[in-house]
């Protein structure tokens, strides 16, 4: 008999409700980066009360109608995103390095008089990547015993459903345990394991139970492609030259998809090799959203150039198409054949799931002023409520598991910028900036939750049709920012360099035991500490006239 700590999995709970989207998804989908055009990313973007530059139309719509004459730019670069894993000693490091085309937009300005009130109405167009998923990332190492068969077999107890051999040999000879309603409730994770040897019966004289294996070494391996592109259209108002007000209206285009790859090795009862196998995912979402964003900036005093402005987003109202399917290829020795469990075999090809989320509502504060036309300052903060986030199917009805996940494992963010330009001549500009965002994940987060110790009592949350077990517990994220720029009469260039870095524990799944007193669940798969670096260049072209 394989031995192992008494699993989680054991004690009679009932499944809530499946879960298809996670907080992992809400998070990446509701971040954005600092990018726009290479003198709003040089000064570290502090620059939504400063104006007078198309990226702030993101940021603080009012910042456009500082502009006093037309404009026209387009930005582009190239990426390189790095990352290091620490797994208990054993090291792997990937890079990836890609062009971007990151801006493009216009200005309109509009000028309606010296003396009236209102002095310029513009209007404004502006393509930005608001963020870039593209990476390639590896961790692996020693599991010492933890296993992601084991977080099948919790998967499977925890139905309720397959507590004899009689259940558990229907499943096993299922034609399709995936689309059939005979199954609803039965994660696919844990049939999968169930349907090629990862998860086995035995009968003995405590009756019949599941098992897992104990794992001793396991690679993880992930290709991840695509970004979130935004469209935005500004109406602003200069009045007196003191007040300036500005709407933006968003659009958005997301694009995600990942290819991972996660393959054990398992040991025998007598901890002797035993085979392994390899669970290979592949995960698409593609969405289309609308958000507004409405800002003002004043001059407090007449004769200063000192600026105050805020800013507040509505959330992004998403809708979103999920595709996914997985392969699982055992060669378990203690089994009779090896086995291959493919769920485009069932599903002709993909699991289909659409749904509408939300982004968080976000506040914008920010300060700025200008020193004798030679040196520009700015600095804001950005609130991100993240607890306003939530997912929906598309009659409207919430998905609850996954918003009780969200409002237990996600946190508000807050984002400091500042930055900073100095005039070497009338021509030539020097810029530096910084920004600081908190981590919007809690450090006690996991992707499999079997008790998220809520009031609504014992009970099991996890993806019900989800295969993909992994996930990153971001920590804070920090980048700098240095930039130079050139102003012509009619056409300026600027360049910036921005260093993007922040930590991360990876989990490439979630293996759960009841401690050592039989009071409190903990998780015994290692965490992975990993680095993630990115080296961003970037160039505009433009002409102001």
């Amino acid at each position: 008999m394989k031995t192992r700590i008494i699993t989680l999995g054991v004690i009679a709970m009932t499944v809530s409700a499946a879960m298809a989207q996670t907080q992992y998804d809400a998070a990446r989908y509701a971040g954005s980066e600092l990018n726009g055009t290479a003198r709003f990313v040089g000064m570290g973007g502090a620059m939504s009360a400063l104006g007078a530059d198309i990226s702030v139309i993101g940021t603080n719509p009012a910042g456009i109608g500082l502009f006093r004459s037309h404009d026209v730019s387009v930005s582009f670069g190239f990426n390189k995103n790095q990352t290091e894993s620490n797994l208990e000693g054993v090291m792997m490091k990937d890079d990836r390095t890609r062009a971007s085309f990151d801006q493009a937009g216009f200005v309109y300005s509009t000028k309606i008089g010296n003396k009236t009130d209102l002095r310029y109405l513009n209007f404004a167009f502006n393509y930005h990547k608001a963020a870039n998923f593209n990476r390639q990332f590896s961790s692996g190492g020693n599991l010492n015993g933890a296993s992601l068969t084991w977080q099948m077999q919790d998967m499977m107890l925890g139905t309720g459903l397959y507590n004899t051999q009689e259940s558990y040999n229907d499943l096993l000879d299922a034609g399709n345990p995936y689309t059939s309603s005979y199954y609803y409730g039965t994660p696919f994770l844990g049939s999968m394991g169930v349907r090629t040897g990862l998860v086995d019966d035995v009968t003995d004289a405590q009756g019949f139970y599941m098992m897992g294996w104990n794992g001793q070494n396991g690679q993880y391996y992930s290709r991840e492609e695509g970004g979130i592109n935004v469209y935005d259209l500004n109406v602003s108002f200069n009045i007196r030259d003191r007040f300036y007000f500005g709407v933006t209206l968003g659009i958005y285009d997301l694009s995600y998809s990942r290819y991972s790859s996660y393959a054990e090795n398992i040991l025998d009862d007598n901890g002797n090799d035993n085979g392994g196998y390899t669970l290979d995912n592949w995960y698409n979402a593609d969405g289309a959203g609308f958000d507004l964003k409405l800002g003002a900036i004043f001059r407090p005093f007449e004769y200063s150039p000192f600026r105050i402005g805020v800013a507040v987003h509505t959330p992004v109202w998403y809708s979103v198409t999920d595709r996914y399917t997985a392969v699982l290829n055992t060669a378990v020795l203690a089994m009779p054949q090896s086995y291959t469990e493919n769920l485009s075999d069932y599903l002709n090809p993909d699991y289909v799931w659409d749904y509408r989320m939300n982004s968080p509502w976000k506040v914008n504060l920010s300060l700025g002023t200008t020193f004798s036309d030679v040196l520009a300052v700015g600095a804001e903060y950005e609130y991100a409520a993240y607890g306003s986030m939530k997912f929906h199917d598309l009659d409207g009805y919430d998905l609850s598991a996954s918003n009780e996940a969200v409002d237990k494992y996600l946190k508000d963010t807050h984002t400091f910028r500042v930055g900073m330009e100095a005039r070497f001549s009338p021509a030539f500009s020097f810029r530096a900036g910084y920004n600081y965002v908190t981590s919007p994940i809690k450090d006690n987060s996991a992707r499999y939750v079997p008790n998220l110790e809520t009031n609504l009592g014992d009970q099991i949350y996890f993806d019900e049709t989800r295969t993909d077990p992994e996930y990153h517990n971001l920590k804070a994220r920090n980048a700098v920012t240095l930039g130079l720029g050139y102003r012509g009469p009619l056409f300026y260039c600027d360049v910036a360099y921005k260093y993007d870095f922040y930590k991360s524990d990876f989990y490439m799944f979630d293996d759960y035991v009841f401690s050592d007193d039989g009071g409190s669940i903990v998780s015994r798969n290692p965490a992975a500490k990993v680095d993630h670096n990115r080296h961003q260049l970037l160039f505009t072209l433009g002409l102001n006239f």
